[in-house]
């Protein structure tokens, strides 16, 4: 991880590189800098890095004058000796606002929050790209084999009512309301069933958009799919998945 360190005060920007090597020996300090000058030039001259660490007090003004003259979109984690300026930053691409002298548990916290908030990016962006490479480089599953009996049928995906998970077992419901085990996950079924069709309610159940009749509020910012072979189990949209869930059915 490559960081910057935008600090003024010699002695606090040395103590705060101390801490850095402290808390992960990995992290490489790329620049320090101490004046919003320097660091327009710097950034402007394309310098790189993953996370900047930066004071609002400078020696040639407040370090809000940079985003004012340049679009800075890597994370930052504020450093200041005053309490007036949180809401202010946290304007900005912010991570943390840490008050000096800093501690070494205020460090350790706000780049184990800057690490989270990667994670969740970069799993985004991966789901992003997959979402885009199969768009274009493979089709997604129109039809499943199942059995009934001795007897093989295949039913297309266009006549999925839902898929659901029960007893570490899997079911494809059809919209005539018959059930068949099949040999996939939900986990597995999310990436090769096609977006604009199927949607992930919660932890058990895959639907169709087809299948939604309505749609209502539960409790705790939660959800209700009303649709015909839905039980009450199986048709809450959980919380973290409603925001993504209301945005599909806008699609």
């Amino acid at each position: 991880m490559k960081v910057v360190i935008i600090e003024d005060e010699k002695l606090s920007a040395d103590h705060l590189e101390l801490l850095i090597r402290k808390l992960d020996i990995e992290i490489t300090i790329v620049d320090k800098l101490d004046t919003v000058k320097s660091a327009i030039r710097a950034f402007e001259a394309g310098l790189i890095c993953d996370l900047i660490f930066i004071d609002i007090h400078l020696a040639d003004g407040n370090s809000f004058e940079i985003f004012n003259r340049i679009e800075i979109k890597t994370p930052l984690i504020f450093t200041t000796a005053y309490d007036n300026y949180a809401i202010q930053a946290f304007k900005q691409n912010s991570i943390d606002y840490l008050l000096k002298p800093i501690s070494f548990d205020d460090l350790s916290n706000a780049i184990h929050k800057f690490k989270r908030n990667q994670q969740i990016i970069d799993r985004q962006m991966f789901d992003s790209f997959t979402r885009a490479y199969r768009q274009f480089n493979g089709p997604y599953k129109e039809r499943f084999i199942v059995k009934t009996g001795e007897n093989i049928e295949v039913v297309h995906s266009s006549d999925i009512h839902h898929l659901e998970s029960k007893d570490s077992l899997t079911f494809l419901i059809t919209h005539k309301g018959k059930k068949y085990i099949i040999d996939y996950t939900l986990e597995q079924l999310e990436k090769i069933l096609l977006p604009s069709d199927f949607f992930r309610i919660n932890r058990k159940t895959i639907i169709h958009i087809q299948s939604i009749d309505k749609v209502r509020t539960f409790l705790n910012n939660r959800l209700t799919v009303s649709s015909k072979y839905l039980d009450t189990e199986s048709n809450v949209v959980s919380r973290e998945r409603v925001p993504d869930f209301k945005k599909w059915l806008d699609n």
